[in-house]
């Protein structure tokens, strides 16, 4: 069996990248997606949902490199699940219960051109190889 998962949104927050003790990199970042219907009462709704995507090798370093707070982005890849098949239960700062969406990317497109998010532009898409991810210390 297999599954894969592909969004278009905008990151919550600029790229954040770091080393495994191989040396590859991961960047980690958030991601909205969301999307906007009529209501049968006639009124405008709107739903949005955050996720935590992480990106290894050159292609996160690529990420870091061009990426920012604003950039909208394909992500293709891979949805990550708790033991149980559910998304990551967790506390919140306030006490309240929340669940984390989390995607191993495999590819990512940069959308934003030059002027708007993205700052310098950069590759237009960017595909990693998945060997390093058994060192994912979460």
């Amino acid at each position: 069996m297999y599954h894969k998962i592909l969004l278009v949104g905008n990151l919550g927050r600029d790229p954040e990248m770091r080393y495994l003790t191989s040396g590859a990199a991961v960047t980690n970042f958030s991601m909205a997606t969301s999307e906007k219907w009529t209501g049968q009462d006639g009124t405008q709704q709107e739903r949005t949902i955050w996720w935590r995507v992480s990106v290894f090798g050159k292609t996160g370093e690529a990420c870091n490199e061009y990426l920012k707070k604003g950039s909208k982005v394909l992500v293709e890849g891979r949805m990550n699940a708790d033991a149980k098949g559910n998304p990551r239960v967790y506390k919140r700062n306030d006490g309240e219960a929340a669940a984390s969406f989390e995607v191993t990317a495999l590819t990512v497109k940069f959308l934003s051109s030059r002027g708007e998010s993205s700052g310098q532009g950069g590759p237009g898409v960017m595909e990693h190889d998945p060997a390093d991810e058994a060192e994912i210390p979460f």
